[in-house]
Order: C-alpha cells, then sequence, then structure tokens
C-alpha cells in the first residue's frame, strides 16, 4: 500500500513538473501576464500540497511592485527551455510539494524520514592550491570510484532523495561526472565550482543536459578572488559566467564570506554586477575554522553577520536575485538541517558526514547502506537535539553551540574524517565559546525586535519540530536570557 502510495505521489510530482515546466516555456514578454498565469499553475497543480506559508510567499513575491515579476523575466531572457523544464520546474515543485503527506513519500519509518538533499564529494583534488586548502594532498587515486558514485545516487533515489549537490575539491576535475549525472535524469544537481572548466562547450554540454546548475565561486571583486587562488581567478570567473549565460544555463555565485571581505560582498555595486551577469541566487558562508590551519580571526564578527543578515534579507525583498546567507537564514529552516534531518554529506572516501563543516563519521558507505548510515546513532542523537536553540538565527551546532555537538561527537565515538578535524572542540573551544556567546549578544537582540520569532509556531509543521520540543527549546532560551540580564546585560532595555 505505501509503495502504491508513493507512486502516486511521485505521479503527481511528474505531471506538475511537465506542466511548470511547458509554462515556463510558453511564457512570452509580458511580466504581468506571466506572472498571473504562473501563480495559477502553481495553485492548480500544487494547491493541495503546498503549504500555507510558501503559498503565500510566492504569491507576495511575485506580485507587482515586487522583485519577483523581474526574476521571473530573467529566467526567460537568460536560461534555455530545456534548462526550465529539467532543472527550475523541479526546483519549484520540490519546494512547494513540503507538506507532511508529500514528504511521507521519502523513505519514513519510525523516527527517521530522508532528507531532501545529499551532498557528495567524489574528488578532493583541484586546479588551484587556495591558502588554507586541504586539496592540494589529494591525488586521483584518492577519488571515489564511479561505480560507487553511481551507486550512492541510486540508493538515494530509492528513498526519494532528488535533489544532489556536488562538492570538492573541483568537481569538474572528476572525468566520470557528467557521464554519471546524465545516467541520473530524474534528479538535479548543484554543482559547486571555482568556473575554471567551464568554457563555451561545457557551458553547452550543461545545458544538453538541463539538470546542472553551477555555483560559482567568487569571494568579491577581482583582488579579494585572487588573494586567495592566483592572480586572473577573478577573470576566469567572471568569462565562466559569462559562457554560462550564453548558453542559457541557470547559475548561482557562492562565496566565503570573511571579516576582510564581508563589506564588499553586502555592498549593492557587488549584487548588481551579479545580477548583470546572470547569477539567479547564491549562498554565502561565513568563514567556519574547519580545515587546513584554521583561522579564527578571519570568522566575521557578531556585529558583521548582524549585517550579514539584514543586507541579504533587504536584496532579496528588493532585488530579482535571491543571496542565502548560509547561518542567519537558518530560521527559515527551522535551524541546524545536519545530520540528515534535511542534508548530510558523503566524503570521496565514503564517510557520511553530517554536514560539510563537521567532519566526524560512525558510518561508511563501504561497509553499510546509506539508508544504515543515516538511521546510525550518530545522526539520530543529532537530530534528536534540533534544533539547538528557540532562537535559530543562532542555528549551528559547530559556531553557535559547539559543546552540545561535542558531546555528541564523543558519545557516539565519531570519528575525525580528516586530521585536525577536532581542534575546532578542542584547540578553539575558549575562543569559539566566547565568540558564540557574543553572537547571542547580537542575534537574540535580533530576534525579539524583529519578526523572526513569529517562526516559532511553524515550526512544528514545517520542521518537524513537536511543540513538546519547542516548548523545550523555549524554555531553556528564556532562561539563558534572565541569565545573561542577571549579569548586568539587560536585553529587555
Amino acid at each position: 500500500m505505501r509503495t502504491m502510495w508513493r507512486t502516486v505521489q511521485q505521479t503527481k510530482k511528474d505531471l506538475a513538473e511537465r506542466v511548470l515546466g511547458k509554462a515556463l516555456g510558453l511564457l512570452g514578454n509580458d511580466p504581468d501576464r506571466n506572472a498571473k498565469y504562473l501563480v495559477q499553475v502553481i495553485d492548480r497543480f500544487t494547491g493541495d500540497e503546498q503549504d500555507a506559508t510558501t503559498r503565500e510567499w510566492f504569491h507576495r513575491w511575485l506580485s507587482e511592485g515586487n522583485p519577483g515579476r523581474e526574476f521571473l523575466s530573467r529566467i526567460l531572457k537568460n536560461t534555455h527551455p530545456r534548462v526550465r523544464q529539467r532543472y527550475i520546474a523541479r526546483m519549484l515543485v520540490s519546494l512547494l510539494f513540503s507538506n507532511k503527506e508529500v514528504l511521507e513519500g521519502r523513505e519514513n519509518s519510525g523516527d527517521f524520514r530522508a532528507p531532501s538533499v545529499m551532498l557528495i564529494s567524489p574528488s578532493m583534488r583541484c586546479n588551484y592550491r587556495c591558502e588554507g586548502c586541504y586539496a592540494e594532498s589529494y591525488e586521483r587515486k584518492d577519488d571515489m570510484k564511479p561505480e560507487v558514485f553511481d551507486r550512492l545516487l541510486t540508493e538515494a533515489e530509492s528513498m526519494g532523495i532528488d535533489f544532489f549537490v556536488i562538492l570538492g575539491g573541483e568537481p569538474f576535475i572528476y572525468a566520470e561526472l557528467l557521464n554519471i549525472i546524465a545516467k541520473h535524469n530524474r534528479a538535479f544537481f548543484q554543482v559547486y565550482t571555482s568556473g575554471f572548466f567551464i568554457n563555451g562547450a561545457m557551458a553547452d554540454r550543461l545545458v544538453e543536459l538541463g539538470n546542472v546548475a553551477p555555483q560559482i565561486s567568487v569571494n568579491g571583486p577581482g583582488e579579494y578572488t585572487d588573494a586567495s587562488r592566483g592572480k586572473g581567478a577573478f577573470k576566469t570567473v567572471m568569462q565562466a559566467m559569462d559562457n554560462l549565460r550564453e548558453a542559457g544555463c541557470v547559475f548561482g555565485f557562492s562565496s566565503l564570506v570573511t571579516r576582510q571581505n564581508v563589506d564588499v560582498v553586502c555592498s549593492e555595486e557587488w549584487i548588481d554586477m551579479l545580477i548583470d551577469k546572470g547569477v539567479l541566487y547564491g549562498w554565502l558562508f561565513p568563514y567556519m575554522p574547519v580545515g587546513k590551519n584554521p583561522n579564527i580571526e578571519l570568522m566575521p564578527t557578531p556585529e558583521q553577520r548582524n549585517t550579514l543578515r539584514r543586507v541579504m534579507r533587504h536584496y532579496r525583498q528588493t532585488k530579482p536575485i535571491v543571496p542565502i546567507d548560509f547561518w542567519s537564514d537558518g530560521v527559515l529552516t527551522g535551524g541546524c538541517i545536519a545530520g540528515g534531518r534535511q542534508y548530510f554529506h558523503v566524503n570521496h572516501r565514503g564517510d557520511v558526514e553530517p554536514c560539510i563543516f563537521c567532519h566526524f563519521s560512525t558510518h561508511n558507505i563501504h561497509q553499510c547502506s546509506l539508508k544504515e548510515a543515516l538511521r546510525s546513532p550518530f545522526f539520530s542523537a543529532i537530530r534528536e537535539r534540533q534544533p539547538f536553540s528557540y532562537n535559530t538565527l543562532r542555528p549551528c551546532p559547530i559556531i553557535d553551540h559547539p559543546q552540545v555537538m561535542w558531546n555528541i561527537i564523543e558519545e557516539h565515538g565519531a570519528k575525525a574524517t580528516h586530521p585536525g578535524a577536532e581542534d575546532t572542540f578542542t584547540t578553539f573551544m575558549p575562543e569559539i565559546n566566547e565568540y558564540a556567546a557574543k553572537v547571542a549578544d547580537v542575534m537574540d537582540d535580533v530576534w525579539e525586535k524583529e519578526d523572526y520569532h513569529e517562526w516559532g509556531p511553524n515550526w512544528t509543521s514545517l520542521c518537524r519540530v513537536s511543540p513538546e520540543k519547542l516548548e523545550k527549546r523555549r524554555e531553556e532560551y528564556q532562561r539563558a536570557r534572565f541569565c545573561a540580564c542577571g549579569l548586568g546585560k539587560n536585553k529587555a532595555d
């Protein structure tokens, strides 16, 4: 019975994808007519499955005077019809089919439901030698075997996962990448890349596939990007973006945000330049003290972190681009999504890690199935503890609640997957605890004074947080604020 039900749900999703894809292909040059038609199509084919919050957001974003109108026009202008059908329509359906019954279509039993996204690094090799990166220590022999990569995608798809994020190293250095993606044409992929290998022919191949969106890594104007990768790297990025736009491929950006470049990546001139280049969306990742020779001083200050939050939220409301702050936009997902709650990472050796930044594992896919790894006591403990705070502007168990994650790691005997991974929780624990306390000072004020706390009631339906757990986190949060006030930090004033 469950198999039949899942088949029906998949059929409904397939139909919605086809209709949305066809609609996006038929829309003309009239932005008002386009937006109204798209809303009608979305409501007609996903109305019962779409949660009210997402529905209202789409309606508002596409309404007259809002940036969704121009965003839609940019899609029609810059992307090939094949890409609209195979990537954009699937992305929309993935976002819109989000209520409990449809989510049950993914593998579900007991306290486990398959996540929506799998991150995978088939190779850690890279042609660049960026400062602080460990990619230089890997060779071709260290790559994941193509048959293992293929098997992982197949296992994930069998559980209902259809969105894959490919990382590295430099993913396009992995020779079999696109051939394997072509075999899995019912899924869609984001590939995080420096852009070095995206020439005209590569851009055309990506459009031919239709289900791949490169995320071009760029850390600001020329001097900022060239500083880490070498002279000429920024020019290569700009050319890659031009190649993708001219071919009609959807693409985004990815920026590492440090204390040094936060102002420039927040500038309106920078965002407008990305829009002109054809970028539709992007991720901003504040520096995390992980990897080779981590440097705490590169982390954005709590005040800079708040600036990033405020500015990116403003741009989403005013410009035809969707920039996402990996930390502060955690409120939109009910906090941390790691440990298989919504995503997880498999490295080139097959270690199943809770997060791309948390390099610890208890299971390896060479000794177990993907399902077994996701159901492991280690991952289950992480999911049970989420959200780590009632204030999900502080979502991260590595930076915002480090002791919690370290306790889980130690309790379940998780092993470091590369040398020095434990330094974040040992050598740098005093500095990170101090940093987390300062972030709490800033972000708790923001949480109380702005409208974020209104997300609380939605967590029970959107994020699988029980009312009892939500109340427990609220009480913990309030006790912490009371203690802070008792120390002379009266945040209610």
